[in-house]
């Protein structure tokens, strides 16, 4: 198994390690890359003085550009062309304070002999926790052994010690016990014959996830291949996005209107202003509903079971953001949308789950927990979010689990009257468009995460309890990270921060909520049940089998 605390080929570097080489992957988005640019430098200063106590030279792989006003690689051109100057053999390091797409080194790091260490700071300022967890599972995918390690400053005795054993054997162990595989004779009688029933009927009828363009943002990680999830009856529709904004021509400006004006009435609110070019105004939420009938019609011509809409790249420049069409989509109670011919509600009283940047990890997590919430009588509304930052509060640690667009409204403390529609932040978004922005309601939760090592399917699984904090903590959280989006306050059940980051092979994590704790606890194991009769491999993670 590669992954953190593993190095195939052998236990030793290839070189003495009295250098390291550091490269620093980024966006593609160039006002991205020079408003994070400072954050990367006050890592990369750490970074050297980390290696430093420990008598070991940091040389930059690539040069800072002055005219670009950043020293992220850029592209994936760029990358190729970087990693063609870097001896192969020597120890790299790659440190990511940002947001980065992971193609852009992917090359590079696939043909690395040398020990590979990725770092990040611990800092809700920029997604760079997200960036690096990105790499690693993109690594993971690939079967390219690496180690990890997080702090945030790299001062501090967890990151010392981590850092000099990745310099003295090219490896770092993380504590990765809370971490157990499925045993399907111990599930519960009951958990293990409605699993086995849903992959059953999954198999049989079969699914089809629509997939408006491929591999968003560089998440290499976040495609898996058909010979992969066709035995398991699910199927991509490949969909283009311009044929999203070719059928968002025909949606009318009534019915964009009608269903602004069901929102209006289920109390959820918009902060609009005067400028378009820094504000939400009313045209832009009216275009993002155009959007979202738009979708669930596709969805519906093509049969699709769930969608992914990408919006990076390309679509960001057409029209305004996915984000508020992604959140309703999750959420069963959502404004009706008809076929546009013979007037059928399309979906009714039903999610058509999203998965947010189609990444298709969250696709077949998703899929399947509509389908086991749903048999088991729960709200089948379920999401994905970043796994952004966290900090410790009252004795305990709470995850800042955070996206920009997928969680409905149901999730939220108030329901509709709990979200608020903010504009999305221009530097990414220069459309314009609002969000469905609120605090997850306290609840017990089932978290999990899809992914590929090894060549196969896995999925690791575990439970938590969303949590609600005192409002001035909350909004030091938002502000600390990017308040225009929803969050919820997470504490993993049997998991600590540094456990999670040493095993989770993802930028993103799934939740959906049971209705109490003895609830949740079914569903977990039929999850569980459902993934395994599948073929997918299942870890537990922090929570034991009977």
């Amino acid at each position: 198994m590669t992954g953190p605390g593993t190095l195939a080929g052998g236990g030793t570097p290839g070189h003495a390690m009295s250098e390291v080489v550091l490269v620093a992957s980024g966006d593609l988005r160039e006002t991205a890359n020079r408003l994070g640019w400072p954050a990367q430098a006050e890592l990369e200063r750490a970074v050297e003085a980390a290696f430093g106590r420990h008598g070991v030279r940091v040389k930059r792989g690539h040069p800072v550009d002055a005219n670009a006003g950043h020293g992220f690689i850029s592209s994936q051109r760029m990358g190729m062309d970087v990693f063609a100057t870097i001896d192969p053999d020597m120890p790299l390091v790659v440190a990511e304070a940002v947001w980065q797409y992971s193609h852009h080194v992917l090359a590079g790091l696939r043909r690395h002999r040398g020990p590979i260490l990725s770092v990040a700071n611990w800092s809700g300022q920029w997604p760079g926790l997200v960036g690096m967890l990105n790499i690693n599972a993109s690594l993971t995918k690939m079967g390219r052994a690496y180690s990890s390690v997080w702090s945030e400053d790299l001062t501090d005795d967890f990151a010392d010690r981590a850092i000099a054993e990745w310099l003295r054997t090219g490896r770092i162990v993380h504590d990765t016990s809370h971490v157990a595989e499925l045993d399907p004779a111990r599930l519960p009688r009951e958990a293990a014959e409605l699993g086995g029933r849903l992959a059953s009927e999954l198999a049989e009828r079969m699914a089809i996830l629509g997939v408006f363009d491929e591999g968003c943002m560089g998440m290499y990680n976040a495609i898996i291949d058909d010979e992969l999830l066709n035995p398991m009856g699910i199927y991509k529709e490949r969909l283009s996005q311009s044929a999203l904004v070719a059928e968002m021509r025909r949606v009318t400006d009534s019915e964009a209107r009608a269903a602004y004006d069901w929102l209006i009435g289920r109390g959820m609110k918009f902060r609009f202003g005067p400028d378009g070019a820094t504000e939400l105004t009313e045209p832009q939420v009216l275009e993002q509903l155009q959007l979202y009938i738009a979708a669930v019609r596709i969805a519906d011509s093509f049969g699709c079971d769930a969608i992914g809409i990408q919006y990076q790249q390309g679509l960001k420049d057409m029209v305004p953001a996915s984000d508020l069409a992604e959140g309703l989509l999750n959420d069963p109670d959502r404004p009706p949308v008809s076929h546009r011919e013979t007037g059928a509600l399309l979906y009714a009283d039903r999610p058509l789950p999203h998965f947010n940047e189609v990444d298709e990890g969250s696709a077949v997590d998703a899929l399947v927990t509509n389908r086991v919430w749903t048999a088991l009588g729960l709200n089948p509304a379920t999401t994905l979010h970043d796994l952004r930052w966290g900090a410790p509060y009252d004795g305990q640690f709470v995850w800042v689990f955070e996206i920009s667009g997928a969680v409905p409204p149901v999730h939220l403390l108030g329901g509709y009257s709990g979200a608020v529609s903010e504009r999305q932040p221009p530097v990414y978004f220069g459309l314009g468009g609002g969000t469905i922005k609120g605090v997850s309601r306290p609840g017990e939760i089932v978290w999990s995460r899809v992914f590929i090592m090894d060549g196969g399917l896995h999925v690791d699984i575990g439970r938590g309890r969303a949590i609600e904090l005192p409002a001035e903590e909350t909004e030091r959280r938002w502000q600390a990270t990017t308040s225009q989006w929803p969050m919820m306050h997470a504490v993993l059940t049997g998991v600590t921060r540094d456990q999670m980051m040493a095993r989770h092979r993802a930028n993103h994590i799934q939740v959906a909520y049971g209705d109490d704790a003895a609830s949740a606890d079914r569903a977990l194991a039929a999850k569980a049940a459902m993934f395994d009769a599948m073929g997918v491999r299942v870890h537990l993670c922090g929570v034991s089998q009977g």
